[in-house]
C-alpha cells in the first residue's frame, strides 16, 4: 500500500512496476559517486547505471519506492538468493538492497524501505533476510542492527542476516491489499509521483 510514512510527513513508499522504468533510471542518475558506489559495492559507470535499470523493475523480485515532491528519492529491492519455486513466492533466503539520495537522507526513508522489504519478504516465503553492505557503510550497518539483523563481518563487507517471522492469514490478506493499491496508483496517475522536468 501506498504507506504514508507516520513520523515524517511528504513521502510515499510504494511497489514499482515497469510502468516506473524512467523514474528508476532517473534516480540512478542522480545517485552521487559515493551513495552509487554503496548501493552497488563498487563503482558503476552510467553505462552500468542504464544497464542495471532497464532490467531492475523486470527482474525477479520486487522494488519499492520512497517518492518526496513527485520525485523518486529512495528505492529498495528485494531480490531471490536462489531459485523461485513459484511465480508468487521468493526462494527462502533473499537479499535487500536500497539507497537513498544523500539529501534525503535522516528522514526515515531507509528504516520505512527496510520495513517494507522486509514485510514483502515475509509474504513472498523468505525465511532469511540478507543486507550486504561495505563494512565502512555506518547508516546501513545500524538500520540493519535496528531490525534485528545479525552482523557479520567478512573483510570489506559485512553481511546482515534477520530470520523472518511466517505471515499469518491477515497479513497475507493486507499484503494483497497493499499491492493492489500500489498497481492502481502506478497504472492510474502514472506521472503523480513523477518529479516536473
Amino acid at each position: 500500500m501506498a504507506l504514508q510514512a507516520l513520523n515524517v510527513p511528504g513521502y510515499t513508499i510504494r511497489r514499482l512496476w515497469p510502468v516506473d522504468r524512467d523514474a528508476v533510471l532517473d534516480y540512478f542518475l542522480r545517485l552521487d559517486p559515493d551513495t552509487r558506489a554503496s548501493r552497488f559495492m563498487g563503482s558503476v559507470s552510467e553505462a552500468g547505471v542504464r544497464a542495471y535499470a532497464a532490467q531492475a523493475v523486470i527482474s525477479e523480485g520486487v522494488m519499492y519506492g520512497a517518492f518526496m515532491d513527485g520525485a523518486l528519492r529512495g528505492l529498495g529491492e528485494l531480490r531471490p538468493m536462489g531459485p523461485c519455486p513459484s511465480r508468487y513466492t521468493l526462494s527462502p533466503r533473499a537479499e535487500a538492497a536500497f539507497a537513498v539520495e544523500r539529501a534525503f537522507r535522516r528522514r526515515g526513508i531507509g528504516a520505512a524501505l527496510f520495513a517494507r522489504i522486509a514485510r514483502s519478504a515475509r509474504h513472498r516465503g523468505v525465511i532469511d533476510l540478507h543486507v550486504r553492505c561495505l563494512s565502512g557503510n555506518g547508516p546501513m550497518l545500524r538500520l540493519a542492527a535496528k531490525h534485528g539483523a545479525a552482523l557479520q563481518h567478512d573483510g570489506p563487507e559485512t553481511d546482515g542476516a534477520l530470520h523472518l517471522e511466517r505471515p499469518t492469514p491477515f497479513s497475507l490478506w493486507y499484503e494483497g491489499i497493499a499491492e493492489t493499491f500500489d498497481f492502481t496508483l502506478a497504472v492510474s496517475f502514472p506521472n503523480r509521483d513523477r518529479a516536473p522536468a
